[in-house]
């Protein structure tokens, strides 16, 4: 029978890694979360002195500071001895509820488990899109939308040029697009501190920067996660300089090229509408842009709540549907 336990923090995070099915999950995202302040609680499940399957999560504080919400991002679908030890250590330890997005496909799993919800409020899209980087580079472009071969074309003769700048600097340059790129549209996303950890502890093994110039000016910056053999495409900004440039084409082919020499075997775009999105949704502008590079359209297993008390998950519910509504006459 396995064992279910707490991950010591001196465990080997070469071994934990390699349990991690995604940079969420990796040692370094939790001592990112950790220098924030966050609390990061890491559950090994062991066959023996074998680890089989690993949780991390992070446990947040809500006012008055007493009660907490847990947050399970990209694991495995947690096994019903794991979600029952989550369920005793959030009942000692004031926890409301633990938000639960599995890293794994709907269509591969049956999600029949009486002890979670489904979340009214989920964090990550149900929808993504992959990129097989199996296939050589000549079927990656023949496999894209005319219109994006086109812009990569573009690009290329307007003399865009595409550099990897892994480094402090490079993550300044990006930061300074992804901010600007977030006060234009509206986003109210993680601020420069959050960036700021998350690039100090994965920037030397898992996160790259790649930057689009023109004239010497950067126009488009990503910062992608290599991470068990899987290329994400997880933050971008752009100027409003040169836009016709169509730098930003250029740029994410050439992220997918690097994912394919860091050895990749699939990159994942991080997010999207499903494939019969409606064209006026405010998130269709990147859903097409991502779906003219002729990844597949993957649904995840999607959002849950493991409720350990229902009483106070009803009252936080309602007041998140209020700030939700306050947030929206703000904008």
């Amino acid at each position: 029978m396995n064992e279910i336990r707490i991950i010591d923090n001196n465990f080997d995070k070469n071994i934990y890694n390699e349990k991690a099915i995604h940079p969420l999950q990796s040692w370094q995202w939790g001592e990112a979360r950790r220098a924030m302040g966050i609390k990061v609680v890491r559950v090994g499940e062991f066959n023996g002195v074998y680890l089989k399957d690993v949780y991390q999560f992070t446990i947040h504080k809500i006012p008055p500071n007493f009660w907490k919400i847990g947050y399970l991002p990209r694991s495995k679908f947690p096994s019903k001895p794991v979600l029952q030890f989550l369920f005793d250590y959030g009942k000692k330890n004031n926890i409301i509820f633990i938000k639960i997005e599995p890293y794994q496909q709907k269509s591969k799993m049956l999600i029949g488990n009486q002890v979670l919800t489904k979340s009214p409020h989920p964090l990550f899209p149900n929808w993504t899109q992959i990129l097989d980087l199996s296939k050589s580079e000549d079927e990656l472009l023949n496999n894209m939308k005319s219109k994006t071969r086109y812009n990569i074309r573009l690009a290329k003769k307007k003399g865009v040029l595409i550099k990897e700048e892994s480094s402090n600097q490079g993550f300044e340059i990006f930061a300074k697009l992804y901010f600007e790129t977030c006060k234009r549209q509206k986003y109210f996303g993680h601020n420069l501190f959050y960036h700021q950890k998350v690039w100090d502890f994965l920037k030397d093994e898992i996160a790259h920067i790649l930057i689009a110039y023109y004239n010497n000016t950067p126009v488009a910056a990503y910062e992608l996660f290599y991470f068990n053999k899987v290329c994400y495409y997880t933050y971008g900004g752009s100027s409003l300089l040169h836009r016709n440039t169509m730098a930003a084409n250029l740029l994410m082919w050439e992220a997918i090229r690097l994912g394919k020499r860091l050895g990749a075997e699939k990159f994942d775009m991080w997010g999207s509408l499903p494939p019969n999105y409606v064209p006026n949704h405010p998130w269709a502008g990147f859903t097409r842009f991502k779906e003219g590079y002729g990844g597949d359209f993957i649904e995840m297993a999607g959002s849950f709540d493991l409720v350990i008390n229902p009483f106070f998950y009803q009252v936080y519910n309602f007041l998140h549907r209020f700030r939700e509504i306050y947030l929206k006459i703000r904008r």
